[in-house]
């Protein structure tokens, strides 16, 4: 009764809450997707105030097309799926980060290390059987969306990156920079 009232109000409350931030966060990562070369280039087009008209309305007309579909519980499970996808990736990035670049500077370590990691890998991989086990259609449908993505990669915009690696665009940063200080004025000095 009373509990399950103040669970579906609070719950309701921060999908209400999260419904901006998720607008904001999908038209910015388009937008740096589009910018980077991985989507095509109308995507990162500013409005006359900078706004990324066209990252915010491409992913938000294609969103509300596919909840008319009426396969919520299809949809929701896709969702679940790819974040789960997406924490197995990271786990793995981190792990061969360590194993490969240990050197590599880190404002940032995470407790645990590679064993933290390698939990999350685990949690992630479980969870993955279990939205099988739950939903093999949602499972199966995001794995194509996954491979139709790998190949726009591989086939086509690879060859459109900006930067290929982070090294890389790290080192265009620090030129763009460097240029700036070398053609600066000199600092006046006090008297």
């Amino acid at each position: 009764g009373t509990l399950a009232t103040v669970v579906n109000v609070l719950g309701l409350a921060g999908l209400i809450a999260s419904f901006f931030s998720i607008i904001y966060g999908y038209s910015r990562l388009v937008f740096a997707l589009s910018r980077a070369g991985y989507l095509p280039k109308v995507l990162s087009l500013t409005s006359h105030r900078k706004a990324p008209t066209w990252a915010l309305v491409v992913p938000g007309v294609f969103g509300f097309l596919v909840s008319l579909s009426g396969e919520g519980d299809l949809i929701l499970g896709m969702a679940v799926v790819g974040a789960t996808l997406s924490y197995a990736l990271m786990a793995i990035s981190h792990i061969l980060l360590r194993i490969k670049r240990p050197d590599l500077p880190r404002p940032y370590r995470t407790p645990g290390g590679i064993v933290t990691s390698s939990v999350a890998l685990v949690l992630s991989l479980v969870a993955l059987t279990g939205v099988y086990a739950f939903d093999p259609r949602a499972f199966n449908y995001t794995i194509v969306l996954f491979v139709i993505g790998a190949a726009y990669y591989f086939l086509y915009s690879r060859h459109k990156l900006v930067a290929k690696t982070a090294e890389e665009e790290f080192q265009l940063v620090a030129d763009a920079e460097s240029s700036l200080g070398s053609d600066a004025p000199p600092a006046a000095t006090p008297t």
